[in-house]
C-alpha cells in the first residue's frame, strides 16, 4: 500500500473528520472513508482504492454545498487542498488556481496586479465547485458568470488519466466541466482569466424593515435601467443578537441594500461613485439608514460587502430564480419576510441579475447565463429541530408566495436543498453532458456526485 493509499481515513480517525468536515453544521456529510489530495499521484490512489473496495466517488473541498449533496454511504469523499499557490499572470490577465484554493487568497493575488476575479461573497468558499457550478459574483453584471472566466481545467478522470482540457483540447469536456453538474472527474486546478480592477465603490446600507414597502419599490425601479457596473442585492434580516454584529442591527428586523460598483480603471472612478449616488441617494432620502457601509476602496474589501459568516454555521434555505416581480411581485415577497411576517430567517434576498450574467456566452459551456431578473435565496439557523421545522415552513411559504414569478429554473451555486426542485440545463444540453460523462466514467464511479435534474443516465 502506497503512502497516499493509507493516507484513507475510517470514521473516528482524525483525518477522517478533517476530510468530511463542511461548513454547513446542518448537513454534516457521512461517507464510508475520506481522503485529502494534493497531488495529481494521491488522487490517482484515491481513485484506485475507491474501485479496489467498490465504493463511489465524491469531491468537496470546503462542504458549503453539502445540503445539496446526495447521501455519501459506500462512498469515498476526496477532499482537495492546494498542492502551491495562486499563480498570477498580469500581462495575459489569468490567474492558475490549484483545487482547495479558497477565494481570498485569489482576490488578494489579484489585487497586487489591479486586477479582479469573478469570486464569491465570501473569503472561505472554495474556488473550483464555485466556478463549475456558474458563480454569481458581485461583478456578475459586467462580467457575466464566473464560469465563463474559466480558461483552462485540470482534472483527473475516473479511469486515473491527467487531463488539461480547454477550447483548443477536449473541447466537448471542456463543454461539459463548465456548469454541466460534476460527475466527470476530480479537478487539481483552473485557470481563470481576470479583469482590471482599480477602485470599486462598495458596502451595505440598513434601514428598519418598517421602511421595507417604499425602499423595495425604489430599489426595483432602479434596477430596471440600472448600468452594468454594477450589482446589488435587496435583504431582509432578522440578525442574531451576537456580539460580532453591531446591535443597531439586532434590535429587529431590518432591510438592507448591498452591492458593488466596478470602477476598472482611476479614470472610471468618478463615474462609478455616480453610479452609486443614482442608487443610494433615493434609498436614503426614505430614511436615514442605522448603519451604513458604502465607500471608495479597493476590490480586496468586496468579500466582505456580503457578510458571510466566515465560521461553520447550521443553515437551511430555499432557492429560486424569477421573473420582474412588479409591484405585486414586491408586496408578495414582503407579506411572507418582511416586517409583521413573522419569518424566522435570517436572511432572504433578492439578487439583481440581468447585465452580462443573461447574455448566452458563445464560447461558454453547458451553462453560460441566467434567464431571470432575480436569484431568489432564503435561509435560517437550524440550531434545533423546532427552529429546523420553523425555517423549512417559511421556506415553503415563501415558495408559494413567490410561485407566480418562478421560472422553474435554479442557479447551481445556490441550491440549498437537495429535494427541492433543480433545473438549470435543457434535456439537449443533459444528454449531451450525459455523452461525455460516458466517455470518460463509463463505470459511472462519479454518478453521485451530480445533482437531480442534470443527469438522465443513472
Amino acid at each position: 500500500m502506497t503512502e497516499s493509499e493509507q493516507a484513507v481515513a475510517l470514521p473516528g480517525e482524525p483525518a477522517f473528520a478533517a476530510a468530511s468536515a463542511v461548513f454547513n453544521l446542518a448537513a454534516p456529510v457521512r461517507p464510508a472513508a475520506a481522503v485529502t489530495v494534493r497531488t495529481v499521484e494521491q488522487v490517482r490512489a484515491a481513485l484506485r482504492h475507491a474501485e479496489r473496495l467498490g465504493q463511489w466517488v465524491r469531491v468537496h473541498t470546503t462542504g458549503h454545498a453539502s445540503s445539496s449533496a446526495r447521501p455519501m454511504d459506500r462512498s469515498l469523499l476526496i477532499r482537495t487542498e492546494p498542492a502551491g499557490p495562486v499563480e498570477v499572470d498580469p500581462v495575459a490577465r489569468t490567474a492558475r488556481i490549484p483545487a482547495g484554493t479558497r477565494w481570498g487568497e485569489v482576490v488578494e493575488a489579484a489585487a497586487k496586479f489591479g486586477l479582479a476575479a469573478p469570486h464569491g461573497s465570501s473569503p472561505t468558499v472554495g474556488v473550483v465547485g464555485y466556478l463549475l457550478r456558474g458563480g454569481i459574483s458581485f461583478y456578475g453584471r459586467r462580467a457575466g458568470l464566473a464560469v465563463n472566466s474559466v480558461r483552462v481545467v485540470e482534472l483527473v478522470t475516473p479511469d486515473g488519466e491527467f487531463r488539461r482540457v480547454s477550447a483548443s483540447e477536449d473541447p466537448e469536456l471542456f463543454w461539459a466541466l463548465r456548469g454541466g453538474g460534476g460527475g466527470l472527474g476530480i479537478v487539481t486546478a483552473i485557470e481563470l482569466g481576470l479583469f482590471p480592477a482599480a477602485r470599486v465603490v462598495t458596502g451595505a446600507a440598513f434601514w428598519p424593515a418598517a421602511h421595507g414597502p417604499e425602499l423595495l419599490s425604489r430599489w426595483l425601479r432602479w434596477s430596471r435601467g440600472a448600468p452594468e457596473a454594477v450589482t446589488t442585492v435587496f435583504r431582509v434580516m432578522n440578525l442574531p443578537k451576537v456580539p460580532e454584529i453591531p446591535s443597531a442591527l439586532t434590535a429587529g428586523p431590518v432591510v438592507c441594500a448591498a452591492g458593488v460598483v466596478l470602477a476598472p480603471a482611476e479614470e472610471d472612478l468618478t463615474d462609478a461613485e455616480g453610479q452609486a449616488a443614482d442608487l443610494l441617494g433615493p434609498l436614503r432620502a426614505v430614511a436615514d439608514p442605522v448603519l451604513d457601509t458604502w465607500c471608495t476602496t479597493t476590490p480586496p474589501a468586496v468579500v466582505r460587502t456580503h457578510m458571510d459568516p466566515t465560521d461553520p454555521v447550521p443553515v437551511l434555505g430555499d432557492h429560486l430564480l424569477l421573473s420582474d416581480l412588479g409591484e405585486e411581485g414586491a408586496e408578495a415577497f414582503l407579506r411572507v419576510l418582511g416586517e409583521g411576517s413573522g419569518s424566522p430567517l435570517v436572511n432572504a434576498e433578492l439578487r439583481q441579475l440581468g447585465g452580462a450574467l443573461a447574455v448566452p456566452d458563445p464560447d461558454g459551456g453547458a451553462l453560460s447565463h441566467l434567464d431571470a431578473a432575480f436569484a431568489f435565496t432564503a435561509g435560517g439557523l437550524a440550531l434545533d429541530p423546532a427552529a429546523s421545522a420553523a425555517v423549512r415552513a417559511h421556506c415553503a411559504k415563501a415558495r408559494a408566495a413567490l410561485a407566480p414569478w418562478d421560472t422553474g429554473r435554479t442557479a447551481p451555486t445556490l441550491v440549498e436543498r437537495l429535494e427541492q426542485p433543480q433545473r438549470h440545463l435543457s434535456a439537449a444540453e443533459v444528454e449531451r453532458v450525459d455523452a461525455v460523462r460516458r466517455r470518460v466514467d463509463p463505470a459511472g464511479r462519479l454518478r453521485h456526485d451530480v445533482p437531480p435534474g442534470a443527469c438522465a443516465l443513472y
